[in-house]
C-alpha cells in the first residue's frame, strides 16, 4: 500500500539489503518482514500501538541475523542498527526508538509481557511462525487479538502460503 512506501523508504530498503547476510527471499528475509509489518498494522488497529514503531520492527528485527537457526544475539545486534541508522533512515523520536530497541532485543525470548507497542511487535513475528512449521500457540501471544481464532488461522494461511 502507498503507507508503505512513505515510511519503509527505498533507502531503508536497500539498507536492509546490504546489511541482510542472509536469504533476502528466506525465512527471515524479506517476505517474512512484509507479513510481520501487515500482521502488526492488522494487531494494532485493536491494541492501540504506534504503528510507526511496529512497521519499522518489520523490516530490522531480523537484519542482525548471522544464520537461520538459534542466533541468541541477533535482537541485540537489530536494536544496535535500528540505533545507527536513527535519524537518518528510520524517523521516530526519542520514546519510540527506545520502544523499536525494546522490541528487537527481546523478540525471540518469549517475553509475553511489555509495552503494548512492543507486545504488537512480538505477536506480528510470532504470528508468522507457519512458515518454520509451527502453529503460533495462543499461551505464548501477548495480546487479546493476535489470540482471536481468526486472527491466528488467517495469519498462519499467510505464513505458508
Amino acid at each position: 500500500g502507498s503507507s508503505m512506501l512513505s515510511l519503509i523508504t527505498q533507502r531503508l530498503i536497500e539498507f536492509a539489503r546490504s546489511e541482510f547476510r542472509l536469504d533476502w527471499d528466506g525465512i527471515h528475509g524479506a517476505p517474512h518482514w512484509s507479513r510481520v509489518r501487515h500482521n502488526g498494522l492488522l494487531l494494532a488497529e485493536h491494541t492501540g500501538a504506534n504503528t510507526r514503531v511496529v512497521e519499522y520492527f518489520a523490516f530490522i528485527h531480523d537484519l542482525g541475523r548471522e544464520n537461520d537457526h538459534r542466533d541468541p544475539g541477533h535482537g541485540i545486534r537489530a536494536a544496535a542498527i535500528a540505533e545507527s541508522i536513527a535519524g537518518d533512515l528510520i524517523d521516530l523520536s526519542e520514546h519510540e526508538l527506545q520502544l523499536l530497541k525494546e522490541a528487537c532485543c527481546g523478540h525471540s525470548d518469549g517475553h509475553i509481557v511489555a509495552d503494548v507497542t512492543v507486545m504488537t511487535c512480538w505477536d506480528a513475528d510470532r504470528l508468522d511462525l507457519g512458515r518454520v512449521g509451527i502453529r503460533p500457540d495462543p499461551a505464548r501471544l501477548c495480546n487479546d487479538a493476535a489470540r482471536h481464532p481468526k486472527v491466528l488461522s488467517e495469519a498462519y494461511e499467510r505464513s505458508v502460503a
